[in-house]
C-alpha cells in the first residue's frame, strides 16, 4: 500500500513543508475567498467548489455574498431567492444545506461559527473534507482537508495504491496528511496541495518539473506518475427518457410546474415532465421527426401522438428537439414538444401559466434551461 512512507525522515518531511510552504507563498491562486480567514467566506466557497470550477464559482461567490453578508443573512432568506441566486451552479441542496447550517449556527452557536472540528462537522451539509478545510484555513487546526486533489498528489508523492474510489481509503490518506501538515500553518499547506492538484500534479500529463514535491515524489523518482492514483471507474449513469411539453395558453403565457419540496431538483420549476421508457422515446423521435420546413404552427393532426402526452392539448407537428443532462447518478435525455392548451385543459396543482419575459423570476435548473434555448430558437 505505501512504499515510500519509511523513507521519509523527520528532517525532510520538514524539508518538504518548507519548500511547499514557500512555493505556495510564491504561486498561489489570487481568490477573493483568500481575501480573509473569515470562515463564513471559507465555508461559502468551498461548498460552492464541490463539483464546480474555480472559474465558474467567483463570480457566484461575489453575487452570494453580496446578497447575503452575514450568516444571520444567510440563515433568514427566502429559500426560492436563495436558490435563484445559486442558479446555474447545480447541485441545489448545497444552497439548501447553507441556510439550514446558518440557522444552526444563529440557534447552537449564538451566531458565531464554531472553531472545534466536531462542531464544525455538526453543521448541516459540512463532510470531513469541507470541515477540514474551513478549520486549518480559518483557525489554524491541524484538520486535512481530503479531496480528489490530495488524494491524488498524496498518492503520487507515496506510492500509494488504496483505491481512491473507495470510502474506506480516506483513512490511509488522513494518517500520511496527519504526518506532514505543519502545525504553524496548516491552512497553507491545505490550500497548497488544492492548487498543486489543480495545476501542476494534474490527473493525465502532471508537470512534474514544475512540482515543488519532485525530489520526495515516490511516482516520480519511479517514473509512474500514471500508475497513481488507483481509482476504479464510477458506475455509468442511469439513462431515462421524458417528454417535456412547452404548453401555451390563448394569451401565449408557458405552462410551468414547480417539483416536489423533496428528491431532485425540489421546488424548482420546469415545463411538465413526462417520464417513458427508451421504446416510446425512440418512436416519438422518429414520428415526430424534426423538418425545418415546419415551424410552432403546423399542426400534428394527422400523426399519432403519443399517449403520456397531456390530453386537450393542440400538439405542433414536430418535436423541438432533444437536450441530455448528466447528473452524478442519471443521465436524462429530454424531447421537447410544443403545443396549445384548449379551453378543457385541465392545469396541475403546482402550474401556473406564465408570461416569457417573466421567466427570470423562476429557478430554472440546467435541464430547463437548455430547454428554452430549444424553444427560443423555435421562435425566431
Amino acid at each position: 500500500m505505501n512504499k515510500q512512507s519509511e523513507h521519509l525522515s523527520k528532517k525532510q518531511i520538514e524539508e518538504l513543508q518548507t519548500n511547499f510552504i514557500a512555493w505556495y507563498q510564491k504561486k498561489r491562486r489570487n481568490l477573493p475567498w483568500r481575501q480573509s480567514r473569515d470562515p463564513y467566506f471559507i465555508w461559502i466557497s468551498e461548498i460552492m467548489l464541490q463539483q464546480t470550477r474555480v472559474e465558474t464559482v467567483i463570480a457566484y461567490f461575489y453575487r452570494f455574498t453580496e446578497k447575503y453578508p452575514t450568516i444571520e443573512a444567510l440563515a433568514k432568506s427566502d429559500e426560492q431567492e436563495l436558490l435563484k441566486v445559486w442558479e446555474g451552479l447545480g447541485y441545489y441542496s448545497r444552497a439548501r444545506n447553507l441556510k439550514k447550517a446558518a440557522q444552526q449556527i444563529m440557534t447552537e452557536f449564538g451566531g458565531v461559527f464554531p472553531n472545534e472540528i466536531e462542531a464544525i462537522r455538526s453543521l448541516k451539509g459540512i463532510g470531513p473534507y469541507t470541515a477540514g478545510a474551513i478549520a486549518s484555513i480559518a483557525f489554524q487546526r491541524a484538520e486535512p482537508a481530503i479531496d480528489g486533489n490530495a488524494m491524488r498528489v498524496i498518492s503520487r508523492l507515496y506510492g500509494i495504491d488504496a483505491d481512491i474510489a473507495k470510502p474506506a481509503s480516506r483513512n490511509v490518506f488522513d494518517a500520511v496528511l496527519r504526518q506532514l501538515i505543519p502545525v504553524e500553518a496548516p491552512g497553507d499547506f491545505n490550500q497548497a496541495l488544492m492548487d498543486l492538484g489543480s495545476g501542476v500534479c494534474t490527473p493525465k500529463k502532471p508537470v512534474c518539473t514544475n512540482c515543488p514535491l519532485k525530489n520526495f515524489c515516490f511516482a516520480y523518482q519511479t517514473q509512474q506518475q500514471d500508475r497513481f492514483p488507483v481509482k476504479t471507474k464510477a458506475a455509468k449513469p442511469k439513462d431515462v427518457y421524458y417528454f417535456s411539453v412547452a404548453i401555451t395558453n390563448e394569451i401565449g403565457e408557458y405552462l410551468l410546474v414547480q417539483r416536489p419540496d423533496e428528491g431532485l431538483l425540489a421546488k424548482m420549476w420546469t415545463f411538465p415532465l413526462v417520464e417513458v421508457n427508451r421504446e416510446v422515446f425512440e418512436a416519438a423521435q422518429k414520428n415526430f421527426a424534426k423538418e425545418e420546413t415546419l415551424n410552432l404552427f403546423s399542426v400534428a393532426e394527422e400523426l399519432t401522438l403519443p399517449a403520456n402526452l397531456p390530453q386537450n392539448v393542440v400538439w405542433q407537428k414536430r418535436h423541438l428537439g432533444e437536450i441530455r443532462h448528466i447528473f452524478s447518478h442519471l443521465k436524462w435525455h429530454v424531447l421537447l414538444f410544443y403545443g396549445v392548451a384548449q379551453p378543457d385543459f385541465v392545469k396541475p396543482l403546482k402550474g401556473h401559466f406564465v408570461p416569457f419575459n417573466e421567466f427570470s423570476n423562476y429557478v430554472f435548473p440546467k435541464p430547463q434551461q437548455k430547454l428554452v434555448e430549444l424553444l427560443e430558437k423555435s421562435k425566431r
